[in-house]
């Protein structure tokens, strides 16, 4: 019998193949307040069940998954030469409960277990021993050869404490996919139960902006086709009057609060890709409900004018009342517009911030003559245009990516290796980000909502729209969220900064910044950066040093 093992770091990706993962590790470190990870590989001659026991006197703060497989046909862009394969295959990424803590290897190759360990605020600095015991269980279906394998890692725990995230974290929530993917009726108890289990994964993964839906969001839609309904405001017309009723969204409001988000972004007031026409929200009048906006009724409608006119003189005061200020609060006007559309774009900006007085807005755009027009102060441009908005004078510094981005910029993709996934946080600092967007939590729709029900641990590009990766941060579990291995790395990139951030305030910005940029000899920027994950692991070392060398 042949089985054996290695311990590796979080940013190797360990794919069902004959090859062996990279160099292996001895230790991890992290500080109160962290999620740390790393995977244990493990290899066998046959098809055989292991059993995996982990002992220590921390074995309470760690959490064994399986590194699941997934199909993915395009796992990174065709031109993107920073990649580990441009091929289609089967790739390491959904992090899947383990029962009773087995996993089933598979004849000859490599498969592995993503080890978690979230460190609590007050916990006693130090060094720890995990021991691992893999055994082969008795089965009832067949005879399994004896095993009896141990490996042991060590885990410091540093003298220091993350502090609260400052980065405003946009993943974009879709409420109509938990609905659908569940098979649950819109706003049940049940809904409401999978809601929270989800903005509390989101949570924990740094996100602190949720998109609410006062009506069915107006994003990745086909012109002329809708998602399925899921609107937290109860409107009725009457007389030539719109009333209001709220109490969804202050059940929505409530339900994030508990789970720990701090801020709120109202959905777009108008359609995607250049405000040409209205949301899909529906009205009940004479007792039924109807569509009474949608893509039949163009953004300069008058009606629609008046609509918003109504709700903005009773939804502003309402936010107010909650605690949902100019502070803490988001609106949007359209997603991804263009130069082509910039004049409905000027009519739709101009309607939305006159009703909404001094509430900020955000959108997603990469054209910098928006924000040089005066159309839009907080613009937030792809990664691939960051520089070109750096050069203004900004309110607020943002950037967003989504599934089909390459010219080395920082992404998630399937193809792609994890520290191009975990570098965003470091790269972040670097330019003084305030916000970071990214469209897909869990759209787990086909693109342009063709199609609402998939099966994303088949289909994980939209079909065949996006890179693998791109479309959604974590899978539908059967009670709640399944974890991405992609989320994880996005969210230790997400400790980086805070890291630094912690570093800054002990030694100032300018000795970060060159303790950052040690050993580089071209500036580090979004587009271009040391694509080793070794560079990022010694860096964050050299980090967690300086700050324990200034506590």
């Amino acid at each position: 019998m042949f089985f054996t093992t290695r311990l590796v770091s979080s940013l190797e990706k360990v794919f069902c193949s004959l090859e062996l993962p990279a160099e292996k590790i001895e230790s991890v470190s992290g500080a109160c307040g962290e999620n740390i990870a790393f995977q244990l590989a493990c290899r066998g001659d046959d098809n055989y069940i292991i059993e995996i026991q982990a002992d220590s006197e921390i074995a309470e703060l760690l959490t064994m998954r399986e590194v699941g497989l997934v199909p993915c046909l395009m796992p990174s862009m065709p031109d993107d030469p920073y990649v580990l394969t441009h091929k289609a295959g089967v790739f390491p990424d959904p992090l899947l409960p383990m029962e009773k803590n087995r996993m089933r290897l598979s004849r000859g190759n490599w498969h592995a277990v993503w080890c978690s360990i979230r460190i609590p605020e007050e916990w006693k600095p130090g060094t720890y021993e995990i021991r691992f015991t893999i055994t082969t269980p008795e089965t009832p279906l067949w005879p399994q050869p004896e095993l009896h394998y141990s490996t042991s890692i060590s885990v410091t725990v540093l003298p220091y404490r993350l502090p609260k995230q400052k980065l405003l974290s946009i993943n974009w929530f879709y409420a109509d996919c938990i609905q659908t993917s569940y098979n649950v009726p819109c706003w049940s108890e049940k809904h409401w139960a999978l809601l929270e289990q989800y903005f509390r994964n989101m949570v924990c993964h740094g996100n602190n902006v949720i998109l609410t839906p006062l009506w069915s969001v107006p994003l990745d839609t086909a012109v002329g086709y809708e998602r399925p309904t899921v609107q937290l405001l109860d409107i009725t017309f009457a007389g030539g009057v719109y009333t209001f009723d709220f109490s969804r969204l202050e059940r929505w409001i409530a339900t994030a609060r508990r789970a720990g988000f701090e801020y709120f972004e109202m959905a777009h007031a108008f359609t995607q890709w250049g405000a040409k026409a209205t949301p899909k929200i529906v009205v009940k009048e004479n007792g039924v409900e109807r569509k009474r906006f949608g893509w039949h009724v163009p953004a300069d409608s008058p009606e629609y004018r008046d609509f918003l006119t109504s709700l903005a003189s009773a939804l502003i005061p309402f936010l107010k009342s909650q605690g949902l200020t100019e502070k803490n609060t988001f609106f949007h006007v359209s997603d991804e517009p263009t130069s082509a559309v910039a004049e409905s774009y000027e009519y739709a900006s101009g309607l939305l911030r006159s009703l909404i007085g001094d509430y900020p807005v955000i959108d997603a755009l990469s054209d910098v003559e928006f924000y040089r027009r005066g159309l839009i102060r907080r613009p937030v441009p792809t990664t691939t245009h960051l520089m070109d908005f750096l050069k203004e004078d900004l309110e607020q510094r943002w950037v967003y990516y989504c599934g089909t981005w390459e010219n080395g910029v920082p992404n998630r993709q399937f193809g792609m290796p994890s520290a191009r996934n975990r570098v965003l946080g470091v790269l972040l600092y670097v330019h003084r980000i305030d916000g970071f967007l990214n469209w897909g939590y869990n759209f787990w729709f086909t693109q342009h909502s063709l199609n609402w029900r998939i099966d994303p641990y088949s289909v994980v590009d939209a079909d065949r729209a996006f890179c693998g990766g791109g479309a959604f941060m974590v899978y539908p579990g059967e009670d709640g969220p399944v974890d991405s291995l992609h989320y994880e790395v996005f969210a230790e990139g997400l400790q980086d900064l805070r890291a630094l951030q912690l570093l800054e305030s002990k030694i100032g910005r300018e000795a970060v910044m060159k303790l950052i940029q040690d050993g580089v000899d071209y500036p580090i920027s979004i587009t271009r950066y040391p694509r080793e994950a070794q560079w990022l692991l010694d860096l964050r070392a050299r980090i967690d040093r300086c700050i324990c060398e200034n506590l």
